[in-house]
């Protein structure tokens, strides 16, 4: 898997591509890219400046961040309930 490339060249990648004086199979070439990764990096940038449909790098951050913390949360309950089912067995049983 290649590296990753810096933000900026992505930004930079995606500017020279939408200025359409070279087509994009072309540009993504000339700068050592696959001609999918450009066109994926324009479909992100189009999301993240709103010009389409989609979740941005936030939105997605914040699901995962979300999703981790239901996770946590789910597991809590769980002990929590195993506990005090575990203390009501205690309480109810004669001794």
């Amino acid at each position: 898997m290649p590296a990753a490339k810096p933000e900026e060249f992505r930004r930079r990648a995606v500017a020279l591509a939408r200025q359409g004086e070279k087509p994009v199979r072309e540009i993504a070439k000339d700068l050592g890219i696959s001609e999918s990764g450009l066109r994926r990096w324009m479909s992100e940038a189009a999301v993240e400046e709103g010009r389409a449909e989609g979740m941005t790098r936030d939105e997605r951050a914040e699901l995962v961040r979300l999703r981790r913390e239901n996770r946590v949360q789910a597991m809590e309950i769980e002990i929590l309930k195993r506990a005090s089912a575990h203390f009501a067995r205690e309480n109810v049983l004669p001794k």
